[in-house]
């Protein structure tokens, strides 16, 4: 359902019957409470910053912005990148 590279890779699958028959569906996933990475680096957001831009210099792979969301306790990518000014930790990824 989706790449190993993604957030909900590793999530529960589910199945809901519904009355047109079962549905799968991912489990929700919520932002872990422990994330204890190396810090190699802060990011200053400005206009042209994006965490997909960030992930991309700092893990060779703009799909890994999560990890970034991740590590920073970030819900919503868009709510940084509307931030300017704001500072983003860059970690390892998990």
């Amino acid at each position: 359902m989706f790449e190993p590279g993604s957030r909900y890779y590793a999530l529960e699958t589910a199945v809901h019957e519904g009355p047109d028959g079962p549905v799968q569906y991912k489990k929700r996933r919520f932002i872990p409470r422990n994330v204890n990475r190396q810090v190699l680096g802060e990011v200053r957001m400005g206009q042209s910053e994006r965490l997909d831009l960030i992930a991309a210099k700092a893990y060779g792979n703009p799909t890994l912005y999560w990890q970034l969301c991740d590590s920073n306790r970030i819900m919503n990518p868009f709510d940084v990148q509307d931030e300017p000014g704001s500072v983003i930790q860059v970690t390892t990824p998990a």
